[in-house]
C-alpha cells in the first residue's frame, strides 16, 4: 500500500513539472479560452466582437481580457492569455518581441466565411499576410485590414496650423524612424478619407501638390490661438503610441510656435470621443471609427463628433491574431 502511494505521488510530481515546463499554457484550445480583445475604447475591441459573431462564439466559449496589445502580449508569453487580437502595422515589433521571448508564436488565419462576414459588417477588407513577413511565419495568413488616419479638432486646429501639420507629416516622414512612417506619402495621403470631411489646411496642401480632393471641407472655428496641442495615440504596446511619439517630435522641431504632446490612450474610439469633448486636438484612429464618429453611428449613435476633420493617411492597419504553439489552438473554430 505504501509503495502504491509513493508511485501516485511520483506521478503527480512529474505531471506538475510537465505543466510548469509549458509555462501553464492551456493545451488543445476549447471552451473558456482567454482572449485579449483590446481596450474598451478601441477599434480592436469592436472588431473582436464581429470576429466572434463570424464564428458563432458566445459567452462561455471564451473569457475576454480588455487590454492593450503590449499587456496582452505579456499575457500570451506567460501563458495567461491564449489569443491576442491586435490591429497593428506590418510587421509589428511587439509580435517580433513576443517571438523572441516565447519562441513559439503563431499567427491565426481567418476563414473565408469569417472574412466575408467581416467585410459585410465593417469597413475592413480581406488581406493576406505573406509567408515570411515574420521569420517564424511559414505560411500565408488570411486576415483583414483598414487604414490608420489622423483627425483634427476643428475647434482648436486652424487652417494654417492644419496646413503645416499636414505638410510636415508628409515631407518629413523620412526623418521618422518607425517602420510604418514609410507609408506616409503623398501617393497614400487620401487613403481612408472616403466619406469624411477634410480639414481646409490639409485640402490646401494636397491641392498645391496636385492631388484632387473631393471631400466636403470642414468648417473651422479655431483662431490659431491655441499653441499647446495634444495628440491622442494608443497603448504603448501597439503601433500608434511609438509612431505618434516620433510624429509629435518632428512637428515640434519643424513648426514654429506650437508644442504637440503625444499621450497614451485607449486608441480610436477614445480619441474621437475626446476630440468631441474638446480635450484633444489631434487623434489617431481607424478610418471606420472616424466614419462612425462623424456620422453618429455605432458607439457614437447618441454623441456624434461634428468637430473632427481628416488630416491624412498614416499606414495600413492589419488585424493580427496571435497565439502560441503551446496553446494547441489553430483557429477560432477550435473554441466552439
Amino acid at each position: 500500500m505504501k509503495g502504491k502511494r509513493l508511485w501516485q505521488v511520483a506521478v503527480l510530481v512529474v505531471s506538475l513539472l510537465a505543466l510548469s515546463a509549458c509555462g501553464g499554457e492551456s493545451s488543445g484550445g476549447g471552451s473558456g479560452a482567454n482572449i485579449a480583445i483590446g481596450p474598451p475604447a478601441s477599434a480592436t475591441n469592436g472588431l473582436s466582437k464581429v470576429i466572434f459573431e463570424a464564428y458563432g462564439l458566445e459567452e462561455g466559449d471564451y473569457k475576454e481580457f480588455q487590454e492593450g496589445f503590449g499587456d496582452a502580449a505579456d499575457g500570451v508569453q506567460d501563458g495567461n492569455i491564449d489569443i491576442s487580437i491586435g490591429i497593428l502595422g506590418l510587421p509589428a515589433a511587439s509580435i517580433e518581441n513576443l517571438q523572441s521571448a516565447a519562441g513559439d508564436v503563431k499567427l491565426i488565419s481567418l476563414t473565408e466565411e469569417a472574412v466575408t462576414h467581416i467585410e459585410e459588417n465593417t469597413q475592413y477588407k480581406a488581406m493576406t499576410i505573406p509567408a515570411g513577413t515574420y521569420e517564424f511565419q511559414e505560411e500565408d495568413v488570411q486576415t483583414v485590414t483598414a487604414y490608420a488616419i489622423l483627425m483634427a479638432n476643428t475647434d482648436t486646429i486652424d487652417e494654417e496650423t492644419g496646413y503645416q501639420i499636414t505638410e510636415t507629416m508628409i515631407e518629413k516622414a523620412s526623418e521618422n524612424t518607425h517602420a510604418q512612417a514609410k507609408e506616409m506619402t503623398l501617393e497614400n495621403a487620401l487613403k481612408g478619407s472616403e466619406g469624411l470631411p477634410i480639414h481646409p489646411g490639409a485640402k490646401r496642401y494636397y491641392e498645391e501638390q496636385g492631388l484632387t480632393v473631393e471631400n466636403p471641407v470642414a468648417e473651422v472655428s479655431a483662431d490659431g490661438s491655441k499653441k499647446e496641442l495634444i495628440l491622442g495615440t494608443g497603448s504603448q504596446g501597439g503601433t500608434y503610441y511609438p509612431l505618434g511619439g516620433e510624429m509629435a517630435t518632428i512637428w515640434n522641431q519643424t513648426i514654429d510656435g506650437i508644442n504637440i504632446t503625444n499621450t497614451e490612450t485607449g486608441a480610436s474610439i477614445e480619441n474621437m470621443a475626446t476630440i468631441r469633448d474638446g480635450n484633444m486636438d489631434l487623434g489617431m484612429t481607424v478610418h471606420e471609427t472616424a466614419l462612425f464618429a462623424v456620422n453618429g453611428e455605432q458607439d457614437f449613435a447618441d454623441n456624434e463628433v461634428p468637430n473632427a476633420a481628416f488630416i491624412g493617411h498614416i499606414y495600413p492597419e492589419v488585424v493580427q491574431i496571435v497565439t502560441r504553439e503551446a496553446s494547441g489552438i489553430n483557429g477560432f473554430e477550435d473554441l466552439n
